[in-house]
């Protein structure tokens, strides 16, 4: 357990330096502190590292802060920002009305 717990907390600290480096927690969840991003991932007694990594993937993923540190990367004004978000919010739009059209089907 112990050489599990000093693998993860050196994928986290390798993923970005965004991401502070935490101890194993009890609960899966996300947070940002002090503009730093913290994820954690519960890792149950005699589960494979794999899994644990894929679920850690998952949820640093989920929490979007990785694409904000793509986009901060460089220089962004305010017009490039706006078309970029109306861009986004056009995709996402057309997922969730592709998602409900197959949910619709799977109903009928």
């Amino acid at each position: 357990m112990a050489r599990l717990t000093i693998l993860l907390v050196a994928l986290v600290a390798a993923m970005a330096t965004a991401f502070a480096p935490v101890p194993l927690s009890r609960t899966v969840s996300t947070t940002a502190l002090n503009g730093q991003t913290r994820v954690e991932v519960k890792i149950g007694e005699g589960e494979p590292i794999e899994s644990a990594l894929r679920r850690f993937k998952r949820e640093v993923n989920k929490s979007g802060h990785l694409m904000d540190l793509r986009h901060k990367r460089y220089f962004e004004n305010s017009q490039d920002r706006k078309k970029r978000k109306i861009v986004q919010a056009r995709i996402r739009k057309r997922l969730e009305r592709m998602n409900a059209r197959r949910m619709r089907q799977r109903r009928s």
